[in-house]
């Protein structure tokens, strides 16, 4: 009896993967999404500078193998980490997010400018500027006071700063493309 039901879920995986598949080659017949691509997929477009480096920067993070597209494993990847990632899988994304330089930290203006970026794209609905917010946040869960964030401090002060937290998930707010894709899908 569990084999049916297991069946059932792989099945079901199946055909979800097989749709995801049917909508990236309609998208990108050549099997490569291109940083170009990737932005007109997402309807990202007239983006501010630190907008348009945020989304290079998501871009890079999803190009797991660093060859300046995103193939269709890195896409299911991507999309499975977004749609059904734990806490801790999606902190640890996160992180590679905002540390832009890729130096195993987040500096105080990778933050800032991060949340800046997020705000362009997703539109500001706070009442407190980004530089306030992101002094808040170091002055919240920098535990050592070095004026950097470390994995450690990061995954541990997102998981008691409930704001904190939640401006994350929202930068990765992806209701709107999953809606399209749907959308696109159905229609394929």
């Amino acid at each position: 009896m569990g084999n049916a039901s297991s069946s059932t879920v792989d099945d079901l995986q199946a055909v979800e993967i097989h749709h995801w598949y049917k909508k990236f080659m309609i998208e990108c017949p050549s099997g490569q999404l291109t940083l170009h691509e990737f932005k007109q997929f997402f309807g990202l477009r007239g983006l501010s500078e630190q907008a348009n480096s945020y989304v290079e920067q998501m871009f890079r993070t999803f190009d797991m193998n660093k060859d300046g597209s995103i193939d269709f494993m890195e896409y299911v990847a991507a999309l499975s980490l977004v749609l059904r990632g734990k806490i801790e899988q999606k902190l640890r994304w996160y992180f590679k997010l905002y540390d832009v330089d890729g130096n195993g930290c987040i500096e105080r203006h990778e933050l800032l400018n991060i949340l800046k970026a997020i705000r362009a794209i997703n539109g500001c609905d706070r009442d407190i500027s980004a530089e306030d917010f992101t002094n808040r946040v170091f002055e919240k869960i920098d535990a050592n006071g070095d004026g950097e964030l470390s994995l450690e401090e990061f995954v541990e002060g997102a998981r008691k700063d409930e704001e904190f937290m939640e401006v994350m998930m929202r930068s990765l707010d992806l209701t709107h493309i999953m809606t399209m894709i749907r959308n696109r899908r159905h229609s394929v």
